[in-house]
């Protein structure tokens, strides 16, 4: 199942005016928080409220993710409210083992069979959020055919770890997890950095286009003014659209001439070459038909 979810936007899944707005945001995905957002004697009326929520926040196209809470007393409360049409995946915070997300996926195929919903359907995202648990991150991601993306929750991690959650400390830790989700196959999310800092939008928009670079593919924020620059940032150029389409037509005739290594615009083009353009190319596509939605 292929998502694309350059953004994906925190609203607290208590408060109706910023669920009344969230689809005008412009976000791919919206994420229904019922964890640290909401205050815990606020979290009964917030899943409450999570099947019109996510009819709201959806309205302009977006994706709905709820993330849901540790504790398993709360996280079996949150399954039994967010297992419901219309919402896309469930994102699940602290994750200790492959083990505890495969016990997850066994509690959400009971609740869509009891719902007539498509067993699976539900999607996961799940979060490593302790040092423990990022030794365990290639099992994390490959541990259940819901996995979809991957994240690294940065100040949950940097807390843990008893360090400054900035992009010098979280570097390795985030890059150990989109190691580990891209070896699943799936989409590694997140900033090297933290969200917690969206003021200066000049260093987010770097600190976006230097996660691009290292392989991300999208990211969380907690302000809409971020949405934007995850949108544009998170997406090919037009630049680099140009120069992927020129390298896949070049390699596609030299192919059919037996050449495994060709020249265009100066550079040297070999497979790795012409499937990374390959994959740019499927990306912008994508993108595209999802803008259209």
């Amino acid at each position: 199942m292929t998502l694309v979810w350059r953004s994906l936007l925190y609203v607290p899944a208590n408060n109706p005016r910023f669920i009344d707005k969230a689809h005008t945001r412009g976000a791919d995905a919206i994420i229904l928080d019922l964890e640290d957002s909401v205050p815990a004697e606020e979290r009964a009326r917030a899943r409450a409220m999570l099947a019109e929520s996510a009819a709201r926040v959806s309205a302009g196209g977006a994706d709905v993710l709820v993330r849901i809470n540790r504790p398993d007393a709360d996280a079996e409360a949150d399954l039994e409210a967010a297992v419901i049409p219309g919402v896309t995946a469930l994102m699940l915070t602290k994750v200790d083992d492959a083990e505890h997300v495969q016990a997850l996926g066994r509690k959400v195929a009971a609740l869509e069979a009891e719902r007539g919903m498509v067993v699976g359907g539900v999607r996961f995202v799940p979060m490593v959020e302790h040092p423990a648990a990022l030794f365990k991150a290639p099992e994390i991601a490959a541990a259940d055919p819901r996995n979809t993306a991957a994240f690294l929750g940065g100040e949950d991690f940097a807390t843990a770890a008893g360090m400054v959650p900035d992009p010098e400390t979280l570097f390795l830790p985030k890059m150990t997890v989109l190691f580990a989700a891209r070896a699943a196959g799936i989409t590694p999310l997140g900033m090297i950095g933290t969200v917690a800092d969206y003021k200066d939008l000049d260093a987010v928009r770097e600190n976006i286009r230097r996660s691009r670079k290292f392989g991300f593919e999208g990211a969380s924020c907690i302000h809409p003014s971020v949405v934007a620059l995850l949108n544009a940032e998170m997406a090919p150029s037009p630049q680099e659209v140009d120069n992927a389409e020129r390298v896949v037509e070049a390699y596609a005739k030299a192919e059919k001439e037996g050449l495994g290594a060709i020249v265009v615009d100066g550079m040297m083009v070999d497979v790795p070459v012409a499937v990374r353009a390959r994959a740019l190319l499927a990306r912008h596509a994508a993108i595209r038909a999802r803008d259209s939605r």
